[in-house]
């Protein structure tokens, strides 16, 4: 249920540590960027008459900003893995399950759409979360929140390059522990510096060793898509 080796040793075999590499780079700009245009935009828009307020004020937007900057983090990430994710669960399974290797070539970009959705529903999401920072439980929200997120967008990938996106949230919902708790892990990675940005990639590694760890009739992925049971 939880595939710490498998996922480690995943990285060396499927030989995706070069891509680990691309998309964390790009990962910490999205961020740099969106954390640095907001608080430029509310510094620009807020104007108080006192000079030592105003530059309080910017200051904590500033940090807010970061704070919220981090946490939001994996949803933006999500979307840099969505170029490259059917390759990535392509050279894991040649690697790992040769048995179960999809017929089809993996596509550049799976679903665009999808992955465009998620990212900016999870975006406003963690927006609405932000004032529970001032009262002390943004920390633990956030967790909660992305621990699902994640947890969800991650399987329903893996699962869902075999079953399709509906089966694969019907197969989620019946192993919810796995999913959810992978989703956990995968969110507290994203708390430890560097590490964060390996997160999109480990986090479809990781699902799709919980997909074919699932009892047979769910995880066996030549199984048709859309079938279940």
């Amino acid at each position: 249920m939880f595939p710490f080796a498998k996922t480690i040793s995943s990285l060396r075999k499927g030989e995706l540590l070069g891509l680990v590499l691309l998309t964390g780079g790009v990962a910490l700009l999205v961020v740099t960027i969106s954390v640095a245009g907001l608080t430029w935009v509310v510094s620009g828009l807020v104007r108080l008459e006192w000079g030592w307020l105003d530059t309080l004020v910017n200051w904590l937007v500033g940090m807010l900003s970061g704070l919220a900057g981090w946490f939001m983090l994996p949803p933006l990430v999500i979307l840099i893995a969505g170029i490259f994710q059917e390759r990535i669960i392509h050279k894991v399974e040649l690697a790992c399950y040769p048995d179960r290797v999809r017929k089809e070539e993996p596509r550049f970009w799976a679903d665009l759409r999808h992955d465009l959705a998620f990212t900016l529903r999870a975006l406003l999401l963690n927006l609405l979360i932000l004032p529970l920072y001032l009262v002390g439980i943004g920390f633990v929200a956030a967790i909660v929140l992305n621990s699902y997120l994640l947890g969800r967008e991650f399987f329903e990938s893996a699962a869902g390059y075999h079953l399709g996106k509906p089966a694969a949230r019907k197969l989620g919902r019946c192993h919810r522990l796995a999913v959810y708790g992978g989703g956990l892990v995968l969110t507290l990675l994203t708390l430890v510096p560097l590490f964060n940005l390996m997160t999109p990639i480990v986090g479809i590694v990781w699902m799709v060793h919980v997909y074919h760890g699932l009892p047979d009739e769910g995880g066996n992925s030549a199984a048709p898509a859309g079938r279940l049971f």
